[in-house]
């Protein structure tokens, strides 16, 4: 096991929710895309945003991959931190 994956079942059981109902990769990758495309700030609120629709029964693969692609687009003029 990964510290990650103590942290997933640690944090799991002490919210009642059951570590295989989370995608760790695919939150991972939305936070990874958030944090170059848009502000490293926006990372931790975009992984919060998923966790509200899916939530209130969004598809976590297909809500990340809309996020992952908005952020891909976003404008430099808006922020955008674009590699180098």
């Amino acid at each position: 096991m990964t510290v990650m994956d103590d942290w997933v079942t640690a944090a799991c059981a002490e919210l009642g929710l059951d570590p295989a109902d989370v995608p760790v990769p695919t939150v991972l990758e939305l936070a990874k895309d958030v944090a170059h495309q848009v502000l490293r700030p926006g990372a931790p609120v975009t992984a919060y945003l998923l966790g509200v629709a899916v939530g209130r029964g969004a598809d976590p693969a297909e809500t990340a991959a809309r996020l992952s692609a908005l952020a891909g687009t976003w404008p430099v003029e808006l922020g955008g931190e674009r590699p180098g």
